[in-house]
Protein backbone atom coordinates (compact mmCIF):
# COMPACT_ATOMS: atom_id res chain seq x y z
CA UNK A 1 0.00 0.00 0.00
CA UNK A 2 2.82 1.93 1.04
CA UNK A 3 4.60 2.36 -2.61
CA UNK A 4 0.85 2.33 -4.51
CA UNK A 5 0.22 5.89 -2.53
CA UNK A 6 3.90 7.47 -3.04
CA UNK A 7 3.50 6.01 -7.00
CA UNK A 8 0.06 8.18 -6.77
CA UNK A 9 2.06 11.27 -5.49
CA UNK A 10 4.07 11.20 -7.82
CA UNK A 11 1.39 11.34 -10.76
CA UNK A 12 0.48 14.25 -8.92
CA UNK A 13 3.46 16.37 -9.81
CA UNK A 14 3.91 18.07 -13.18
CA UNK A 15 7.71 16.65 -13.92
CA UNK A 16 9.26 18.37 -16.97
CA UNK A 17 12.83 17.22 -18.43
CA UNK A 18 15.06 19.43 -19.95
CA UNK A 19 17.94 18.37 -21.86
CA UNK A 20 20.61 20.53 -22.91
CA UNK A 21 22.11 19.48 -26.08
CA UNK A 22 24.82 19.76 -28.80
CA UNK A 23 25.93 17.72 -31.28
CA UNK A 24 24.04 14.54 -29.90
CA UNK A 25 22.66 12.68 -32.43
CA UNK A 26 24.45 9.67 -31.43
CA UNK A 27 23.19 9.72 -28.40
CA UNK A 28 20.10 11.35 -28.30
CA UNK A 29 17.32 8.44 -29.01
CA UNK A 30 18.83 6.32 -26.51
CA UNK A 31 18.76 8.78 -23.79
CA UNK A 32 14.77 9.76 -24.89
CA UNK A 33 13.94 6.22 -24.76
CA UNK A 34 15.28 5.45 -21.31
CA UNK A 35 13.53 8.16 -19.75
CA UNK A 36 9.97 6.45 -17.81
CA UNK A 37 7.40 8.07 -19.45
CA UNK A 38 4.43 7.53 -17.53
CA UNK A 39 5.89 10.11 -14.61
CA UNK A 40 7.29 12.65 -17.23
CA UNK A 41 4.98 15.02 -18.43
CA UNK A 42 7.01 16.48 -21.00
CA UNK A 43 10.36 17.08 -22.58
CA UNK A 44 12.19 19.77 -23.77
CA UNK A 45 15.43 20.12 -26.06
CA UNK A 46 17.46 23.00 -26.32
CA UNK A 47 19.61 22.71 -29.63
CA UNK A 48 22.70 24.89 -28.50
CA UNK A 49 23.46 25.57 -32.54
CA UNK A 50 24.69 21.82 -33.27
CA UNK A 51 25.75 21.42 -36.70
CA UNK A 52 24.87 17.93 -37.07
CA UNK A 53 21.13 15.88 -36.91
CA UNK A 54 20.28 16.56 -33.27
CA UNK A 55 17.48 18.85 -34.43
CA UNK A 56 16.30 16.62 -36.70
CA UNK A 57 15.99 13.71 -34.40
CA UNK A 58 14.88 15.74 -31.86
CA UNK A 59 11.81 16.28 -33.91
CA UNK A 60 11.45 13.08 -35.08
CA UNK A 61 11.53 11.71 -32.06
CA UNK A 62 8.58 14.57 -31.24
CA UNK A 63 9.90 16.18 -28.51
CA UNK A 64 9.46 20.02 -27.62
CA UNK A 65 12.83 21.81 -29.41
CA UNK A 66 13.88 25.17 -29.24
CA UNK A 67 17.38 26.11 -30.92
CA UNK A 68 19.63 28.58 -30.57
CA UNK A 69 20.65 30.38 -33.41
CA UNK A 70 24.07 30.79 -32.37
CA UNK A 71 26.18 28.71 -29.61
CA UNK A 72 25.28 30.25 -26.36
CA UNK A 73 27.40 27.83 -24.41
CA UNK A 74 26.60 25.30 -21.75
CA UNK A 75 25.43 27.23 -19.40
CA UNK A 76 23.21 29.49 -21.29
CA UNK A 77 21.49 26.59 -22.53
CA UNK A 78 20.77 25.70 -19.24
CA UNK A 79 19.08 29.43 -18.60
CA UNK A 80 16.63 28.08 -21.33
CA UNK A 81 16.03 25.56 -20.61
CA UNK A 82 15.15 25.94 -17.16
CA UNK A 83 13.24 28.81 -18.09
CA UNK A 84 11.21 27.26 -20.43
CA UNK A 85 10.51 24.51 -18.40
CA UNK A 86 8.97 27.50 -15.60
CA UNK A 87 7.46 28.81 -18.61
CA UNK A 88 5.43 25.36 -18.87
CA UNK A 89 4.30 25.19 -15.03
CA UNK A 90 6.95 22.21 -14.19
CA UNK A 91 6.56 21.15 -10.33
CA UNK A 92 9.73 19.46 -10.67
CA UNK A 93 12.24 20.03 -13.78
CA UNK A 94 14.77 17.20 -14.31
CA UNK A 95 18.28 18.05 -16.73
CA UNK A 96 19.05 15.28 -18.34
CA UNK A 97 22.01 15.63 -20.83
CA UNK A 98 21.02 13.95 -23.96
CA UNK A 99 24.93 12.33 -24.42
CA UNK A 100 23.76 8.84 -22.85
CA UNK A 101 26.33 9.86 -20.02
CA UNK A 102 23.70 9.94 -17.41
CA UNK A 103 21.08 7.02 -17.14
CA UNK A 104 17.86 8.74 -17.56
CA UNK A 105 15.76 5.75 -16.34
CA UNK A 106 16.52 6.59 -13.07
CA UNK A 107 14.22 9.98 -13.11
CA UNK A 108 12.02 8.37 -10.66
CA UNK A 109 14.61 7.73 -8.04
CA UNK A 110 15.42 11.43 -8.63
CA UNK A 111 12.32 13.10 -8.11
CA UNK A 112 11.10 10.82 -5.52
CA UNK A 113 12.61 12.45 -2.50
CA UNK A 114 11.73 15.86 -3.82
CA UNK A 115 8.34 14.86 -3.63
CA UNK A 116 8.61 13.42 -0.89
CA UNK A 117 9.73 16.85 0.89
CA UNK A 118 13.13 15.47 1.92
CA UNK A 119 14.79 17.55 -0.63
CA UNK A 120 14.67 20.63 -3.05
CA UNK A 121 17.26 19.42 -4.93
CA UNK A 122 18.50 16.46 -5.83
CA UNK A 123 22.07 14.99 -7.55
CA UNK A 124 22.86 11.77 -9.58
CA UNK A 125 25.96 11.29 -8.06
CA UNK A 126 28.76 9.00 -9.78
CA UNK A 127 31.29 8.45 -7.33
CA UNK A 128 30.34 5.62 -5.06
CA UNK A 129 33.57 3.99 -4.78
CA UNK A 130 36.97 4.82 -6.84
CA UNK A 131 36.98 1.49 -8.35
CA UNK A 132 33.72 1.66 -9.86
CA UNK A 133 34.30 5.43 -11.46
CA UNK A 134 37.26 4.61 -12.94
CA UNK A 135 35.93 1.12 -14.32
CA UNK A 136 33.30 3.57 -15.88
CA UNK A 137 35.51 5.20 -18.00
CA UNK A 138 36.01 8.78 -15.96
CA UNK A 139 39.25 9.27 -16.66
CA UNK A 140 41.47 9.40 -13.62
CA UNK A 141 42.48 13.00 -13.84
CA UNK A 142 38.60 14.03 -13.66
CA UNK A 143 37.88 11.53 -10.79
CA UNK A 144 40.65 13.45 -9.24
CA UNK A 145 40.43 16.72 -9.85
CA UNK A 146 36.02 16.17 -8.66
CA UNK A 147 37.57 14.97 -5.77
CA UNK A 148 39.75 17.33 -4.76
CA UNK A 149 36.70 20.16 -5.23
CA UNK A 150 33.85 18.00 -3.24
CA UNK A 151 36.26 18.27 -0.47
CA UNK A 152 36.90 22.06 -1.00
CA UNK A 153 33.29 22.55 -1.56
CA UNK A 154 31.95 20.76 1.32
CA UNK A 155 34.04 22.02 3.69
CA UNK A 156 33.37 25.77 2.70
CA UNK A 157 29.50 25.08 2.02
CA UNK A 158 29.21 22.96 5.13
CA UNK A 159 27.71 19.77 2.87
CA UNK A 160 28.68 16.06 2.71
CA UNK A 161 28.19 15.56 -0.69
CA UNK A 162 30.10 12.64 -2.43
CA UNK A 163 29.88 15.16 -5.95
CA UNK A 164 28.96 18.17 -7.11
CA UNK A 165 29.60 18.13 -10.77
CA UNK A 166 26.81 15.88 -11.87
CA UNK A 167 24.95 16.84 -14.98
CA UNK A 168 22.22 14.64 -13.62
CA UNK A 169 20.06 17.06 -11.21
CA UNK A 170 16.62 17.62 -10.53
CA UNK A 171 15.01 20.79 -9.28
CA UNK A 172 11.87 21.73 -7.27
CA UNK A 173 10.33 24.70 -8.98
CA UNK A 174 10.99 26.94 -5.90
CA UNK A 175 14.25 26.52 -6.24
CA UNK A 176 14.68 27.89 -9.65
CA UNK A 177 12.61 31.13 -8.63
CA UNK A 178 14.55 31.88 -6.14
CA UNK A 179 18.31 31.36 -7.43
CA UNK A 180 18.80 34.16 -10.05
CA UNK A 181 20.67 31.62 -12.53
CA UNK A 182 19.96 34.31 -15.75
CA UNK A 183 23.01 35.63 -13.97
CA UNK A 184 25.70 33.21 -13.75
CA UNK A 185 28.33 32.10 -16.21
CA UNK A 186 27.07 30.93 -19.65
CA UNK A 187 29.60 28.10 -19.35
CA UNK A 188 30.25 24.99 -17.41
CA UNK A 189 30.88 26.34 -14.43
CA UNK A 190 27.06 27.49 -14.00
CA UNK A 191 26.48 24.10 -12.93
CA UNK A 192 28.42 24.75 -9.60
CA UNK A 193 27.06 28.63 -9.37
CA UNK A 194 23.36 27.53 -9.45
CA UNK A 195 24.60 24.98 -6.65
CA UNK A 196 26.36 27.02 -4.54
CA UNK A 197 23.84 29.45 -4.16
CA UNK A 198 20.97 26.93 -3.73
CA UNK A 199 22.89 25.68 -1.11
CA UNK A 200 23.53 29.31 0.34
CA UNK A 201 19.73 29.89 0.31
CA UNK A 202 19.16 27.19 2.77
CA UNK A 203 17.65 24.61 0.23
CA UNK A 204 18.29 21.12 0.60
CA UNK A 205 20.74 18.80 -1.37
CA UNK A 206 20.12 14.93 -1.18
CA UNK A 207 22.08 12.45 -4.14
CA UNK A 208 21.34 9.36 -5.27
CA UNK A 209 23.92 6.95 -6.62
CA UNK A 210 23.66 6.26 -10.65
CA UNK A 211 26.37 4.36 -12.72
CA UNK A 212 29.73 5.83 -14.38
CA UNK A 213 29.21 5.88 -18.26
CA UNK A 214 32.30 7.37 -19.93
CA UNK A 215 32.53 6.73 -24.00
CA UNK A 216 33.50 8.36 -27.21
CA UNK A 217 30.46 9.73 -27.48
CA UNK A 218 29.61 10.63 -24.31
CA UNK A 219 30.42 14.37 -24.36
CA UNK A 220 33.50 15.70 -22.33
CA UNK A 221 35.34 18.39 -22.07
CA UNK A 222 39.62 18.77 -22.23
CA UNK A 223 41.95 18.94 -19.51
CA UNK A 224 42.69 22.58 -20.48
CA UNK A 225 38.93 23.41 -20.01
CA UNK A 226 38.33 21.24 -16.74
CA UNK A 227 41.24 23.45 -15.32
CA UNK A 228 39.53 26.54 -16.15
CA UNK A 229 36.49 24.84 -14.75
CA UNK A 230 37.68 23.85 -11.30
CA UNK A 231 39.74 27.12 -10.86
CA UNK A 232 36.38 29.16 -11.66
CA UNK A 233 34.42 26.39 -9.40
CA UNK A 234 36.95 27.61 -6.74
CA UNK A 235 36.13 31.44 -7.22
CA UNK A 236 32.55 30.77 -7.16
CA UNK A 237 33.02 29.49 -3.64
CA UNK A 238 33.52 33.08 -2.47
CA UNK A 239 30.16 35.63 -2.50
CA UNK A 240 28.32 37.11 -4.34
CA UNK A 241 26.97 33.03 -5.32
Amino acid sequence: MKSTSKRKRINFEKIVVVMPAYNAEKTLKKTYEDIPKKIVNKIILVDDGSHDKTVEIAKRLRIKTFVHPQNRGYGGNQKSCYTLALNEGADIVVMIHPDYQYDSSLVEELVKPIIEGRFDLMLGSRIRTRKESLAGGMPLYKYLGNRLLTIVENIILGQNLSEYHTGFRAFHQKVLKRVPFHKFSDDFVFDQQILISAIRRGFRVGETPVPVRYFNEASSISFTRSVKYGLSTLLSLFPPF
